[in-house]
């Protein structure tokens, strides 16, 4: 097919963006399913984080993610994204993203977990993602300049003799493969919650762009820096409904079966102590056989209808009636803070290629995201990215070739799913970690590099190489900090993973 100039791949928040920051630029966007169905940007219930009050500042911001991020965020990027954050808000106010304001007419901003500040902007309590991605798929459907695909799948990246991406072998509805070429292609295909048996993220988001990017040769930053969200609510769906953290930050309280509170027996911010610790807390009291509950009776009550619609009908529907008892909640794979490394303008390792929102390392999070910056890393960067390409010369590539990976069958990818949670979850061990990659070795040897073993090896390995307990990444055999450093992994001859330990000082990459 004939090359267009920029190809998106994803339909999330960093895509749409991306493709509507562009303008008057041409670029096509293939997506999954249709506009913001098949996107985990939908089911994001926080907000977007930005200093957005009198009493805020940028600085505070970036502190704070600093900080959440244990030693390993790049403060150049942190302060970045906290100067452009309020910004960013303010576009999609632009794009009809009706957030909660307060009777003043000011945004009603909200206080969530290791925050130093009330600052999540959010839309009817529990509805951000849905409304800004409604928002952002209205704009993009009446864009001139924007191609949409929808039911389109990305297999592999399309790659010429110097190494150069020059867009992606597909896979349509019908199941056919099609080469869409481009000069510019663009990863935005989400993250890798799928991997895990409990997840709150789409089923699909089994660490595509990671894989493809991996495969190809780009550099891939702290995989195993995987994201639990703490409070997922235990109903036994896949994936997992979640109970926002902003539950907590309007004063909801953690819980075991007879109703004692017990975060502040595991740290000093009890129940609004950053999400790893809170994550681990409550994996610890559900081994103990004391469960875990959220109480939310006396911090929300009669109002949780209005104030949390989503997670009041989550409830409903599995006859909990928060307002009267606990929710039973339980860790949840939620956000993978690796992923392919990117400079401040988005490029990644390889010529022709680029990458946003969760699929991208830039540096802003860390060891350990914090609360409701997902979104506002997303719209910074795609906002870069559309910055640095929309007048740009952009260049085609060579002959360029891809060879489309298997797929893992369903009961592989169910055994791959368990072993993940298990092992490669909230607690960590040796013993653990190198019986999963032993697994995923013998799967790669069996089946080939399908994309879902691919990543979670990336995970497993820097798991297993990391040595030490920090943010996301807890190793019980190892429960001690090391000296901040970053993993990088590049595909070696061989495909097997190459890793490198980075020192870092003070937060600074090197």
């Amino acid at each position: 097919m004939a090359n267009r100039d920029i190809l998106i791949v994803g339909a999330g928040l960093a895509g749409l963006f991306l493709a509507l920051k562009l303008a008057p630029r041409r670029c096509t966007v293939i997506a999954l399913a249709p506009l913001g169905q098949a996107a985990a940007s939908a089911w994001a219930q926080g907000g977007l984080a930005a200093a957005l009050s009198p009493e805020d500042e940028p600085s505070l911001h970036a502190f704070d993610t600093v900080a959440a991020g244990a030693g390993i965020v790049d403060p150049v990027v942190a302060r970045l994204i906290s100067e452009d954050g309020p910004h960013r808000v303010r576009d999609l106010l632009e794009l009809g993203v009706p957030f909660d304001r307060t009777a003043e007419g000011d945004l009603a901003l909200s206080l969530e977990a290791a925050h130093s500040r009330a600052r999540v902007a959010r839309v009817s309590g529990d509805l951000a993602g849905k409304a800004i991605m409604e928002a952002l798929s209205y704009a993009v459907s009446a864009s001139a300049h924007i191609e949409v695909i929808e039911r389109v799948k990305a297999l592999a990246l399309l790659q010429d003799g110097s190494g150069r991406i020059a867009g992606v072998l597909a896979q349509d509805s019908d199941g056919a493969r099609v080469e869409l070429r481009a000069r510019e292609t663009v990863l935005c295909a989400g993250g890798s919650g799928g991997l895990y048996a409990i997840t709150t993220n789409p089923r699909s988001s089994q660490g595509d762009a990671v894989a493809m990017a991996y495969t190809a040769g780009a550099l891939i930053a702290d995989p195993e820096f995987v994201q639990f969200h703490p409070t997922a609510i235990d109903i036994g769906r896949d994936p997992a409904p979640l109970a926002t953290e902003a539950l907590r930050g309007d004063g909801a309280t953690l819980v075991d079966r007879d109703g004692r509170a017990f975060m502040t027996r595991y740290h000093p911010l009890g129940d609004l102590a950053p999400r790893d610790e809170v994550a681990r807390a409550i994996h610890s009291e559900r081994q103990a056989g004391r469960g875990a509950f959220l109480d939310c009776r006396a911090a929300i009550g009669e109002h949780f209808p209005e104030h949390f619609p989503t997670v009041f009908a989550t409830c409903q529907s599995a006859k909990i009636d928060p307002r009267m008892m606990p929710i039973p909640v339980a860790p949840a794979m939620h956000y993978h803070m690796g992923g392919v490394v990117t400079d401040l303008w988005a490029r990644t390792s390889l010529e022709g290629l680029s990458a946003c929102g969760e699929s991208a390392a830039t540096g802003a999070h860390g060891a350990n995201r914090l609360a409701s910056n997902s979104l506002l890393e997303a719209v910074v960067f795609a906002e870069r990215a559309a910055r640095r390409l929309k007048g740009a010369t952009l260049t085609d590539a060579g002959d360029a070739t891809a060879i489309a990976p298997p797929e893992l069958n369903e009961l592989s990818l169910v055994e791959l799913r368990k072993r993940m949670h298990g092992q490669v979850g909230v607690v960590r061990d040796a013993t653990g970690l190198g019986a999963t990659l032993d697994w995923l070795t013998a799967a790669h040897a069996n089946v080939g590099p399908a994309r879902a073993i691919t990543a979670a090896r990336l995970i497993t390995a820097g798991a297993l190489a990391r040595q030490e307990s920090r943010g996301g990444h807890y190793r019980s055999d190892y429960p001690e900090a090391a000296a901040p450093h970053r993993t990088f992994i590049r595909r070696g001859e061989d495909g097997l993973p190459l890793i490198h330990h980075a020192a870092t000082a003070d937060g600074d990459t090197t």
